[in-house]
């Protein structure tokens, strides 16, 4: 298979190369009068909103996936008006300490919060800090100095505020993004591509409805991942994920390294109210064996809306935090 440019994230300069391919899948699915109706709700939005309006919602609201049997395709496709809310293990809406939830019964779970010091999250008002257990026997002995030189530099006062990406602007990766937090995520369904959308910052994160990666794919941020449906779910495959500084796989700051293997299922409820996943990675040179974890979302009506991340790059309270993204030369 030929070689292809992996996809990064972001708001992405390719973004504008789909349009026309994905209006013109949109004009094939959906009559005149569907399309106008959903692009004339959304192009009075936001600057992102248009860019994604026209290419990609005319699409794939509903039944986006083309020539598959429909009863086989989850409709993860976010309307207009309503997307996937993340969620605490409670119900909530997920805040600061909402991260991975236990997989199912007899299979290896997540790293979770050192037992010397106990993870409070915002709804208790009195948050307490993401700190590892760099002691679980799953790490390699460099991921768990790695972890453990992490939570001293908190517990030294070096820093007043662990990294977390959500909070620093930085992309989430692969997995680590869907633990994004409070705002929602969107999706949107095309036979050849799905994308997945974050509010926040317009994260994008790119599917190829293929079943085969590049024969050399350019280590990124998000990687390259291709999905396929199978019973009722999709599922993506992920490989080519960058071992950056500040690239985790949660909370924890958890690292990886270049040979991280992700797949993940995304199944819609019964009830069509809820989405769940089921992640499993695979990291011969960090972990011990496989590590799996879930997480959920609920279908909520919801505009779309544009959120910028990195509007200061200001430390008022002397933390010492990471500082937000900065780029080192114009886009134009």
């Amino acid at each position: 298979m030929a070689s292809r440019r992996s996809l990064t994230g972001g708001s992405g300069t390719d973004v504008n190369a789909t349009i026309g391919t994905a209006l013109r899948m949109g004009e094939q699915m959906f009559s005149s009068f569907e399309l106008k109706s959903v692009c004339s709700r959304l192009v009075r939005r936001t600057r992102w909103a248009r860019i994604l309006a026209g290419a990609a919602l005319a699409a794939c609201v509903s039944g986006a996936a083309g020539a598959q049997a429909p009863e086989k395709i989850p409709n993860l496709a976010s309307s207009s008006n309503f997307a996937w809310t993340p969620l605490t293990i409670n119900g909530g809406i997920a805040r600061y300490g909402t991260g991975w939830f236990d997989p199912p019964a007899g299979l290896r779970g997540p790293i979770k919060q050192h037992p010397d010091y106990p993870l409070r999250g915002n709804e208790t008002r009195r948050p307490t800090p993401a700190l590892g257990n760099w002691k679980d026997p799953i790490l390699k002995s460099w991921a768990a100095e790695q972890m453990r030189l992490s939570n001293e530099e908190f517990l030294s006062g070096k820093v007043g505020i662990p990294f977390l990406a959500q909070s620093r602007c930085w992309p989430g990766g692969v997995p680590g993004q869907l633990l994004w937090t409070t705002e929602p995520l969107y999706f949107i369904q095309t036979p050849k591509v799905v994308w997945m959308l974050w509010q926040r910052d317009q994260w994008v994160r790119r599917i190829y409805m293929t079943d085969q990666h590049s024969e050399y794919v350019k280590p990124s941020w998000y990687g390259e991942s291709i999905g396929r449906y199978e019973n009722g779910e999709l599922v993506v495959d992920t490989v080519g994920l960058a071992a950056n500084k500040n690239s985790y796989i949660d909370m924890y700051r958890t690292p990886h390294t270049e040979k991280l293997h992700v797949v993940e299922r995304f199944k819609v409820t019964p009830d069509n109210k809820f989405l769940e996943a089921l992640v499993k990675i695979e990291d011969e040179d960090t972990f011990n064996e496989p590590m799996y974890m879930t997480k959920r979302w609920r279908r909520d009506s919801n505009d779309w809306l544009e959120t910028i991340c990195a509007e200061n790059n200001i430390d008022p309270f002397n933390e010492n935090p990471v500082s937000v993204p900065q780029a080192e030369r114009p886009d134009f």
